[in-house]
């Protein structure tokens, strides 16, 4: 409880513009916020600009926290949003390179490049383990039980993740046509 005082005195103290109270809540919650960020993002330079910008809006908005819920949740509700603003933001960016590859005339190195930078984008959207076993097996050459042994699980394991990453491969990329054939990989 006396936590709570503790924290309820720094979010008034904070309201009324006092910066070290609100440096105070930062430095409690700066770890549990950088978590968020880093889990919603999977980038750890990204998560640092999130985790900041969580931090300016939680500064601008602080009057708006009425303390019917527990300061944490509320700043964890802004980090949430602001992770998803930002996940919107890139993935309107990613549609717009894919409607400029379209639109652009059929130029070899520059399609290519352009392919490359889009399936990049498309395999970062993998989960963790999906894209450690696209790149292991398709990238590296490995086969199934050399990726299955670095990656600390079976060769089934590594066979379903590879199944599930084309998969979502295939349905995020089949807009673009990435002058592949039936069963060959998407160059990078």
């Amino acid at each position: 409880m006396a936590n709570q005082d503790e924290e309820g005195s720094l979010v008034e103290a904070s309201r009324r513009g006092n910066a070290e109270a609100f440096t105070a809540l930062i430095t409690r919650y700066q770890k549990m916020i950088h978590a968020v960020t880093f889990r919603m993002c999977g980038s750890a330079a990204d998560a640092a600009d999130l985790a900041q910008e969580t931090f300016l809006r939680a500064w601008h908005n602080i009057d708006s926290f009425k303390g019917k819920a527990r300061f944490s949740s509320w700043i964890y509700r802004i980090a949430v949003n602001v992770c998803l603003s930002w996940n919107s933001q890139r993935q309107r960016e990613t549609e717009a390179r894919i409607r400029y590859f379209h639109e652009q005339p059929a130029d070899g190195a520059s399609n290519e490049c352009a392919r490359s930078q889009i399936v990049q984008e498309a395999l970062v959207k993998l989960p963790a383990k999906q894209r450690a076993a696209i790149v292991l097996t398709v990238y590296e050459k490995l086969n199934h039980a050399e990726a299955a042994k670095i990656l600390s699980c079976s060769e089934t394991t590594v066979s379903w993740r590879v199944f599930a990453a084309r998969r979502k491969l295939k349905r995020w990329l089949k807009t673009l046509s990435v002058g592949t054939k039936a069963g060959e990989q998407p160059r990078t």
